[in-house]
């Protein structure tokens, strides 16, 4: 199955992070297939902290939704990413943003992930890999889910963002 997987961090090495991330996640199980460009973003929610280095990665994987979002909060905790309060600093974040076409609603997991649309710091790397693959729910491509929030945004917290390569 594709997937589309968001992918940041905003203590210590953030490079080093997502790469090592990247890294373990390549295995029998996922198959990184690319990588978008490094975007530093401006924090978003919990304003007071470090700014994020996101990415984007195209993957497929055997693994069914419930058992990849389990082998990626292994990864974040070998990582060494601790809880902390919503929306705040960490080493690594690893999310699950599309899962083919596929639509789930549980305690644990929801597909495709219910704030895509609304970030901007996701939009534009995945964009980079994937403008038009259509999300599941709003029938829309990722390009036009990103001209739309360009066109709304005025001067929110998490509209400053820069592409690193």
């Amino acid at each position: 199955m594709k997937v589309y997987l968001g992918l940041g961090s905003n203590i210590g090495d953030r490079l080093k992070y997502l790469i090592q991330a990247i890294a373990k996640m390549n295995d029998s199980e996922i198959s990184v297939q690319r990588i978008s460009s490094y975007w530093e973003t401006e924090p978003v929610g919990y304003a007071d902290q470090p700014w994020f280095l996101n990415a984007v990665v195209e993957a497929t994987t055997v693994l069914k939704p419930a058992l990849l979002l389990t082998k990626l909060k292994q990864i974040e905790f070998e990582l060494g990413r601790k809880q902390t309060v919503r929306n705040g600093p960490r080493e690594i974040d690893i999310d699950i943003l599309l899962y083919g076409d596929r639509r789930l609603e549980s305690t644990a997991l929801t597909l495709p992930h219910p704030r895509l649309h609304e970030r901007r710091f996701v939009l534009e790397p995945l964009v980079e890999l994937a403008p038009e693959v259509q999300h599941p729910v709003l029938m829309k491509s990722m390009q036009e889910l990103l001209d739309a929030l360009k066109a709304e945004e005025p001067a929110e917290a998490g509209s400053s963002m820069f592409r690193l390569n």
